[in-house]
């Protein structure tokens, strides 16, 4: 059988990728330069069965994401997948038109992403942005002014229960004894329970919440989920943390509620345009604590996210369906295309 072509723009994530890929005779790896002509790049695509893409919007040029002027130049693909559990660079609707599987690696970071949101609430809550900046000022004095505030006991919402919620679930739970809400439309009551959680409306779990952290995909039914209203519906003193994905949160909106002193502080590891301006007024806010994107970012995550993306071109190479499909719709006119190229 033909090997199963793979290409991707700038070297994978980790090299857990190359490693897993060489280990089966029916993969073949097309590497593509970053700095290439888009032409070259588009060439080299168009040869691929498959295309490993960058799941971070602003890190890939626009003319390389999935969309359906991409995929018209690629009649060859059969599946796109995703460096990780998102794929914001990546349009469902467009794969299911070309009749192309996405597949997205949900589920390989979550726990680097779970411990990154709990260290921001702790963050938050011990007031440790706000110290850090007196210090490096020269203003610090008083450190009853400094008067933080403990995780223990407190009630967390969690905006979505997947694979990096329900670890956040268990370990607050374990190690904070924290009353745990979450808000997730794709889980019933006895689901959520069974992670810990109480299952509430997005509006009651703003209104009981100490912590409010975000795990949902960016979405249409998402996207600018979190304005000027939620956050005055969030309780005086309330600490917001999101590890999900920019544009889910209003930027202005969070800025002015940090600034009225509604909300005590918030942790941010997604941000609307990644990095964000240096002169961003939230990287300079004394409540927030900041990160570039980097919660999935660790030796472990990597690793382990480029060997399951590895393992689904294996899947689709040898006849199965691969795991974590994100647009189903698209099956019964691949499956098609995909029988046609086994044949061949």
């Amino acid at each position: 059988m033909t090997p199963l072509r793979i290409g991707h723009v700038g070297p994978p994530p980790h090299p857990s990728f190359a490693a897993t890929v060489a280990q089966d005779p029916l993969l073949e790896r097309v590497e593509i330069p970053l700095d290439a002509p888009l032409e070259a790049q588009l060439e080299a695509l168009a040869s691929c069965d498959a295309y490993y893409c960058m799941a971070a919007r602003d890190e890939l040029p626009p003319p390389l994401h999935v969309h359906d002027a991409l995929l018209a130049r690629l009649p060859r693909l059969l599946m796109a997948a995703s460096y990780g559990a998102g794929y914001d660079a990546l349009d469902p609707a467009a794969c299911t038109r070309a009749a192309v599987v996405l597949v997205n690696q949900a589920g390989g970071n979550a726990r680097g992403v779970a411990e990154h949101a709990v260290a921001m609430m702790l963050a938050c809550l011990k007031r440790i942005p706000e110290s850090h900046a007196r210090m490096r000022a020269g203003t610090a004095r008083d450190r009853t002014d400094q008067m933080g505030r403990e995780l223990s006991g407190r009630t967390v919402g969690l905006v979505g229960c997947g694979h990096i919620g329900t670890l956040v679930s268990a370990m607050l739970r374990a190690a904070f004894g924290c009353r745990i809400l979450a808000c997730d439309p794709a889980l019933d009551a006895a689901a959520l329970a069974a992670r810990g959680a109480g299952k509430v409306v997005l509006e009651e779990l703003l209104e009981r919440s100490d912590v409010v952290s975000l795990h949902c995909p960016l979405a249409p039914d998402t996207r600018g989920m979190l304005g000027a209203a939620e956050f005055a519906r969030m309780r005086p003193g309330a600490v917001f943390v999101t590890t999900a994905r920019g544009s889910i949160h209003d930027e202005a909106a969070l800025l002015a509620a940090l600034d009225s002193g509604h909300l005590a502080g918030a942790g941010l590891d997604v941000w609307q345009l990644e990095p964000p301006p240096p002169d961003h007024p939230l990287l300079h806010h004394p409540k927030v604590v900041a990160s570039q994107h980097i919660a999935g970012v660790t030796q472990e995550s990597r690793s382990n996210i480029t060997r399951i993306a590895a393992l689904a071109f294996s899947d689709l190479a040898a006849g199965r369906l691969p795991p974590r499909i994100v647009n189903p719709d698209a099956l019964p006119a691949f499956e098609a295309r995909w029988r046609a190229r086994l044949s061949r």
